[in-house]
């Protein structure tokens, strides 16, 4: 990535479009941006759309700690319908009675949907990435074979009815990683005796990064046509913004470089450090290397997550 020649570390905030998978846009960018190492933060699949984080260079590094944060979907419910993938790309396997949706109440529906928030335990799909055994499931399942899969609590952190015109159900749903959004779909049209599954699904937000900071490829290309792309990247401090930050002197700072644990006398600004704090650990020059925590037992900061 490199409209100064120089490689760019940090996080773009990408808008998956319909028909992509996040795979494919990891490849687009490597074209995009030049750059070899990128990783993504969580799968979307082909069918959604929404907000993926994508980190280059020394960024990567956060990749698994962006795929830890809460996320936030806008899903279409269809209720009255089954089918083998849990969305509305699958083979529909069932269909509810004639008369049977006619007999549901927008109450009963909203109290079918709001039992899910909290804590539950759900069964990952048969047409899912997880691997079983070594192979992945969906995998298995188009070789037409059903296995038993171990339910994962997984928690419904909000969930907000926006819409009813049955048989579509549109919902806001904040969540935990790992939890599928068609699975919960199926769920909630199993407790209602009907029958549901997926619509469309849009990712909203992952974290800090929103839907509407958020770039096309389209958009990125021609960002990078006009030598503007570094403007758009998200340094690795800037995920820490709410981290205190310290400064080390010329000793810290041959220290940091290795990665070595700082004593307070190591820093030339910043202090007043509690047992646990952690804190953003910058250079005189303003280089960022990482972010340390303090351990009061020992006096002194030890590495937490180094990106040099």
């Amino acid at each position: 990535m490199n409209d100064t020649n120089n490689t760019c570390d940090g996080i773009l905030n990408v808008y998956k479009e319909k028909g992509y998978t996040s795979h494919d846009v990891v490849a687009r960018l490597r074209g995009i941006c030049q750059m070899k190492k990128i990783g993504h933060t969580g799968t979307l699949d082909p069918e959604a759309v929404g907000v993926l984080p994508v980190c280059f260079g020394s960024g990567t590094k956060l990749c698994n700690m962006l795929t830890d944060w809460d996320k936030e979907y806008i899903a279409v419910m269809r209720l009255g319908v089954v089918t083998d993938t849990q969305d509305m790309t699958g083979q529909v396997l069932s269909r509810c009675a004639d008369g049977c949706l006619a007999r549901l109440t927008q109450e009963a529906v909203s109290q079918a949907v709001m039992s899910f928030e909290g804590a539950y335990d759900q069964i990952p799909p048969m047409y899912s990435a997880l691997k079983v055994g070594g192979r992945k499931l969906y995998e298995l399942a188009r070789e037409g074979r059903e296995i038993e899969r171990t339910p994962r609590r997984v928690y419904i952190k909000e969930i907000e009815i926006t819409k009813i015109e049955l048989p579509l159900v549109t919902m806001r749903i904040v969540c935990s990683k790992g939890t599928y959004i068609r699975t919960l779909c199926h769920d909630i049209g199993a407790g209602l005796g009907c029958g549901g599954a997926m619509e469309s699904l849009v990712r909203s937000r992952v974290g800090m990064f929103r839907i509407e900071d958020s770039l096309t490829l389209a958009e990125l290309e021609r960002l990078r046509d006009e030598n503007k792309i570094s403007i758009v990247i998200i340094p690795p401090d800037g995920v820490f913004q709410d981290y205190p930050a310290v400064t080390v002197n010329d000793p810290g700072r041959k220290l940091v470089q290795n990665g070595n644990r700082l004593e307070p006398g190591h820093l030339a600004q910043g202090g007043n450090l509690k047992d646990g704090d952690q804190v953003r650990v910058y250079d005189g020059a303003g280089k960022f290397y990482g972010i340390y925590g303090y351990q009061d037992r020992e006096k002194a900061l030890r590495p937490v997550r180094m990106f040099l």
